[in-house]
């Protein structure tokens, strides 16, 4: 992403006695933060436009490599959680807001252009976004402790209440809510709207972040005070084990369609898109996107990756399987 460090490597680099050498990345020229004759660690242009781009080192004509940079897809938005796709390739985004104030416009449904069209609801902060087998929006306000649910006529209708601090969100196949209580509890809602806790974990200084994987399993993020933080995975059955650990601040996360599972994770100097083998023990998360700081990730079922900071959603138009490029 634009503003995120890359790593160039490479045999006998040139380097200078009077210093790094020239790099540009695209049209613009790019900071090197460091530099060997193995490796240069450069930091890609705020004002690069997105998609394939070149790197190009003065010293070195004719040499090019190139990586995948992230475009803005659309500004102005507010997200604590991911954003969400619908069933119709539909991009649902949040104005937030600080807690206990009002947007006037909380929710917004993006195109694949960026263009932004508000969603008339009057939903106080609100918090995480989850789409139900029957192509319902859930939205949860961590203002009022309330869960609701938008029809395909975009009203919305109260769905539950009394959820403590509501933020992540998460459907099973069945219809079965499960809404994260950041201050420690996983609750579990039934289609029948019954409440009841299903896990607890340690509570989250900020939001916890909730995804269903295709085991059938719940995978938890919540970020606390500690220098590190894991993955969890809840089993049907409310067995909670650590899936990943080593994360900094690990937020959004989310599986694609092969059933692969990503985090961001926010932590300054270690900020990026992870991926996750979730068959293997205490699995090394390997970082596939460079990012100075993330909170969410969505990949759009007609292939491409939505990344979220709190105030910009950005696009990489490719497969389900993120570019390597930026390391």
């Amino acid at each position: 992403m634009p503003g995120a460090p890359i790593v160039v490597s490479g045999v006998h680099l040139p380097l200078g006695a009077d210093g790094p050498p020239h790099v540009l990345v695209g049209p613009h020229d790019a900071h090197v933060v460091a530099a060997s004759r193995q490796f240069l660690r450069v930091v890609v242009p705020s004002q690069s436009e997105g998609g394939t781009t070149s790197i190009r080192i003065d010293e070195l004509p004719g040499e090019t490599a190139y990586i995948e940079v992230a475009r803005v897809l659309a500004t102005g938005v507010h997200q604590v959680d991911s954003p969400v796709f619908d069933r119709l390739g539909r991009l649902y985004a949040t104005q937030s807001g600080s807690r206990d104030t009002k947007a006037p416009n909380p929710l917004f449904r993006v195109s694949p252009e960026g263009v932004r069209e508000p969603l008339l609801v009057e939903i106080a902060n609100p918090t995480a976004l989850a789409v139900g087998p029957d192509g319902g929006l859930f939205v949860s306000s961590r203002f009022d402790g309330h869960v609701y649910r938008i029809g395909h006529d975009d009203n919305s209708e109260l769905y539950a209440s009394e959820l403590g601090v509501p933020t992540g969100l998460a459907v099973a196949a069945d219809g079965t809510l499960f809404v994260g209580d950041r201050s420690g509890s996983i609750l579990r809602v039934s289609p029948g709207k019954k409440v009841e806790t299903f896990a607890s974990l340690p509570a989250s200084v900020a939001a916890f972040h909730l995804a269903f994987g295709p085991d059938g399993n719940l995978y938890v993020t919540a970020p606390t005070l500690a220098s590190h933080d894991p993955i969890y995975r809840i089993t049907p059955d409310r067995l909670v084990d650590v899936v990943a650990d080593g994360f900094g601040r690990p937020q959004g996360l989310a599986f694609d369609s092969t059933g692969a599972l990503y985090v961001v994770d926010a932590l300054a100097g270690a900020a990026g898109l992870y991926k996750v083998d979730i068959t293997r023990s205490r699995p090394e998360p390997e970082l596939v996107l460079s990012s100075p700081s993330l909170v969410g990730v969505a990949f759009d079922p007609a292939g491409g990756v939505v990344l979220a900071s709190n105030d910009t959603l950005w696009r990489l138009e490719v497969g389900v399987k993120p570019l390597l490029g930026s390391t």
